[in-house]
């Protein structure tokens, strides 16, 4: 059996290929989102840029202790080696946990999902953005997904 292809059903088969993988890109699924939710219950903060949380009114598959990541920052990691870098990731997560133990509210906003299948949004505490907050802290540095920020 041969099969023939005229030059226009080529064209035609690039052309959806290019159109397919734009829509695939990393860059356009940064722009998606999945709306908002002002119904978190913290159930406990891993560390400064991470937490676990119940959404009321979401499925308990995917609502119940799920991980929230903050979006456009990132923290020090509390498992690093060097003891100040250890101390500032300390820090950070109890300045996460009394904000949220305080919260009236606290929102997620331009929700997505991370590479770990962990929720990744901006998550506003009584209307303040905890992001902006940490960074003014100096207890986060801005990251944007890619090459994380070096902590001294």
């Amino acid at each position: 059996m041969k099969i023939q292809f005229s030059v226009s059903h080529l064209c035609y088969v690039l052309s959806i290929s290019i159109l397919f993988s734009l829509f695939q890109s990393n860059d356009l699924e940064a722009v998606r989102t999945f709306g908002k939710f002002d119904n978190v219950k913290v159930c406990r903060v891993h560390d400064g840029d991470t937490f676990i949380a119940d959404i009321d009114g979401v499925h308990p598959i995917i609502g119940s202790e799920i991980s929230i990541r903050i979006a456009k920052i990132d923290t020090p990691e509390i498992t690093d080696t060097r003891n100040e870098i250890k101390q500032l990731a300390i820090q950070a997560r109890d300045y996460v946990s009394a904000k949220l133990a305080h919260a009236k509210i606290i929102q997620l906003d331009n929700i997505k999902r991370d590479k770990y299948f962990r929720i990744l949004a901006d998550v506003f505490v009584d209307g303040e953005s905890l992001a902006e907050e940490l960074i003014a802290q100096g207890l986060a540095k801005p990251y944007n997904g890619k090459k994380k920020p070096e902590w001294p």
